[in-house]
């Protein structure tokens, strides 16, 4: 059988992504091979289709780290053919090819059935940008975040992760602040949920190492000396899920939040979560977190040989809400 498929090759010493016909190999026991109806763009994706290093491990492969579609063939006892699926993370377009297919052939221990309160399309609209939303608040809601704490910052807000955080978290009654650099886009996280926007470019971080103390907690999906920033600024006892660097890897902190405030800090690392927990989650976002007005957030549906040009504009900075990758 032939598909396309958008593949990310290296060429000397740079990489390339592009469209090509593929064949698909018989499966292997406890695999299911999915009819790809639809996938996302993420940052992670648009650092893997442009070859930048750091996501994927080994070249030729196909990029995209989430897959929403149909089963067509089922070597588990799972799954049968005609099961509505999702796959995000584990190695999709890190060690093991992605979404960005008409094909996905994934081991089954990888696969989540579509829970019933979303469709393949709205599976998308979260995708990972999503599910990494709403295992943040898992994370903040485990170790006692309440409304009462204070208002809560969400960095990177028009980012897909910003963007679901924003939504999900003022549907559940926290009042949320969105801190973003693009002062034209202040009326859509108004919209999503936002009760204030700040400027992110007006953030510095303080010489001392904590300053007033001011918000109950944050959703930072930018590193660097945003959440330096956020841990000198944190209401005692309130948390910071951190699950992105889109500004910078580096941090710069003392033991000061830590220690004076009960700050914590708490990673997501989304793509590598158990799978009890990733069904909780999926079936969350089905539920009380599913976004109001989802599709709102959805900026463009993109074929997939458009998937390179969405993924510069990202990094560039020039993107916003949410970017579903059409397939099927």
């Amino acid at each position: 059988m032939q598909y396309r498929a958008l593949l990310v090759k290296q060429e000397q010493s740079a990489c390339k992504a592009s469209l090509c016909q593929r064949t698909a190999l018989p499966i292997a026991a406890n695999d299911v091979l999915i009819e790809v109806h639809y996938s996302s763009i993420n940052y992670k994706d648009a650092l893997a289709v442009c070859g930048r290093p750091g996501v994927m491990r080994h070249y030729p492969m196909v990029g995209g780290i989430d897959a929403a579609g149909v089963v067509v063939e089922s070597a588990s006892k799972l799954f049968k053919a005609g099961d509505s699926v999702v796959v995000t993370g584990y190695g999709l377009s890190q060690t093991h090819d992605g979404g960005y297919a008409e094909y996905l052939c994934v081991p089954a221990a990888w696969v989540v059935p579509l829970p019933p309160g979303l469709s393949l399309y709205e599976a998308m609209i979260l995708g990972t940008a999503g599910y990494t939303a709403a295992l943040s608040i898992q994370r903040l809601q485990d170790n006692g975040q309440q409304p009462g704490m204070g208002p809560l910052v969400v960095t990177g807000a028009t980012g897909g992760v910003g963007s679901c955080a924003i939504n999900m978290l003022s549907g559940i009654g926290y009042e949320v602040i969105a801190l973003s650099g693009k002062h034209d886009k202040q009326a859509y996280l108004r919209k999503l949920g936002a009760a204030e926007c700040l400027d992110r470019t007006a953030v510095h971080v303080p010489d001392k190492p904590l300053a007033r103390a001011t918000w109950g907690g944050a959703i930072d999906s930018l590193g660097g000396e945003v959440l330096s920033w956020l841990l000198s600024t944190v209401r005692p006892y309130g948390n910071i899920a951190t699950c992105g660097l889109a500004l910078d890897s580096d941090l710069s902190t003392t033991v000061m939040p830590f220690i004076l405030r009960g700050v914590s800090l708490l990673g997501i690392a989304s793509a590598e979560s158990a799978m009890p927990l990733r069904m909780k989650i999926w079936h969350r976002l089905a539920e009380e977190l599913k976004p109001r007005d989802l599709e709102d957030m959805v900026t463009a549906l993109v074929p997939l040989d458009e998937v390179v040009h969405v993924a510069e504009s990202m990094l560039a900075g020039k993107t916003s809400g949410r970017y579903v990758v059409q397939i099927k």
